[in-house]
């Protein structure tokens, strides 16, 4: 069985998809100073970047938004297609509602402005390979003003429980609530004192009463909805 030195140990591989050649340079020499965490594959169009993702499987995608022929988006879709371990980060200079929206829906775990620190984005790549999802602090706010709440918190007007949060345990809407919050399985094992496997299983059980295919949708999925 793994040890959790052991996954600590794990170099997490990562393709950089990114039109411009002196971003790409520096994403590639920023993020090979950090341990564990090694570039394999660059590209400067979509094209290129899914033949690179399919033939590599990485674990992380550095994905921009900006790209020639098919944006990232479309590509962030075509990755869970071909390759559907593969964790996306999109990576870009914009913040505007309907780009935040359309990633959260393409399958993308986190989404990150340009201007990050290279040891939060290295922390981002980390956790995301671990299965968590991030979004960037200014984008987060983007995401909560496209998904207000109502006042009346879990309810309906009938003053009933949602469906959707009726079908979940009690224990299922507290690993909710920590997924919301971008919690990888492990820091949710660690956060409720269970197995990784109990977590996991938890996440699994989730995303299928939210009928969803990832927790980046379930998270979107329980703001919009007001499951929590």
């Amino acid at each position: 069985m793994e040890t959790m030195v052991d996954q600590v140990k794990e170099t997490i591989n990562v393709v950089i998809v990114e039109d411009y050649k002196l971003t790409r340079v520096g994403l590639r020499s920023t993020i090979n100073e950090f341990e564990n965490i090694q570039v394999i594959g660059e590209a400067e169009d979509a094209i290129k970047g899914l033949e690179i993702i399919e033939r590599e499987k990485p674990q992380v995608v550095l994905m921009d938004l900006g790209l020639p022929e098919m944006n990232g988006i479309e590509a962030t879709q075509k990755v869970k297609v071909i390759s559907p371990d593969t964790k996306v980060i999109i990576l870009t200079s914009h913040d505007r509602e309907e780009e935040v929206l359309a990633a959260l829906g393409s399958g993308a775990s986190a989404y990150c402005l340009k201007d990050i620190d290279p040891k939060t984005l290295a922390s981002v790549i980390r956790n995301v390979a671990k299965g968590a999802c991030w979004l960037d602090s200014a984008v987060a706010q983007v995401a909560l003003n496209l998904f207000p709440k109502p006042e009346n918190t879990n309810l309906q007007n009938n003053g009933e429980m949602s469906d959707a949060r009726a079908q979940l345990t009690e224990r299922e809407f507290e690993v909710l609530r920590l997924l919301v919050k971008g919690k990888s399985n492990t820091e949710i094992a660690k956060e409720l004192i269970v197995s990784v496997h109990t977590a996991k299983a938890h996440v699994c059980s989730i995303l299928q009463k939210l009928c969803v295919d990832d927790r980046v949708q379930a998270a979107v999925k329980a703001i919009k909805e007001n499951i929590i």
